[in-house]
């Protein structure tokens, strides 16, 4: 299977923060579930298929303007429906 066939209907890259121009919300209403090197991560913030990251929050810890602070994880990004 090639990256193609795993992710037709799928954005190159996704955010759920409303002010980012990557949001889509018609597409996240549908439940998103991505996976990294196979494993299934819940607590995403973006991703990025090309450049093969994702970015995940650090517990309940926020920065100064109330955002939720993350980390960059790489690797093989695979989004999926839940449904």
């Amino acid at each position: 299977m090639n990256e193609a066939t795993l992710t037709p209907n799928f954005p190159d890259r996704l955010s759920v923060d409303r002010s980012s121009r990557y949001y889509d919300e018609a597409l996240l209403a549908r439940n998103v579930g991505i996976r990294l090197n196979g494993s299934e991560y819940h607590n995403v913030e973006e991703y990025c298929i090309s450049q093969g990251w994702i970015r995940t929050t650090i517990g309940n810890t926020v920065d100064r303007r109330g955002k939720p602070l993350t980390i960059t994880r790489k690797g093989v990004v695979e989004p999926f429906f839940k449904d």
